[in-house]
């Protein structure tokens, strides 16, 4: 996964609806309509909303019948897990080293 997928992830998740909505889709897939009811912004928003989050690769459109469903995107999230798991790796080998550095080696017992 490219830096590039995770920024267009976090920019579309830095926008509080936008979490709710994928926190709403992880109930499956589901109309707007329905997402509208549960949001606090109308319908037309909604719909830009899923624009933006499906432009980022997080979810999934699909139509069946005259309903437009959307869905959590299989591997969505992926590139921003990527991103999280090696800046959390990077952190933690500092701090390890840091650790190392400022713990005094113990000193082998005289006899």
């Amino acid at each position: 996964m490219s830096n590039q997928s995770a920024d267009a992830a976090f920019d579309a998740l830095g926008e509080p609806v936008r979490r709710r909505i994928l926190e709403l889709l992880r109930d499956g897939p589901t109309p707007v309509g329905k997402l509208a009811e549960r949001l606090p912004v109308g319908r037309p928003a909604v719909s830009k909303h899923l624009r933006v989050l499906s432009g980022a690769g997080l979810i999934e459109h699909r139509s069946v019948g005259t309903r437009n469903l959307y869905a959590l995107a299989p591997d969505g999230l992926a590139a921003v897990q990527e991103w999280l798991v090696g800046t959390w790796d990077v952190a933690l080998d500092a701090y390890a080293a840091e650790v190392a550095r400022a713990t005094p080696e113990p000193e082998e017992d005289e006899r």
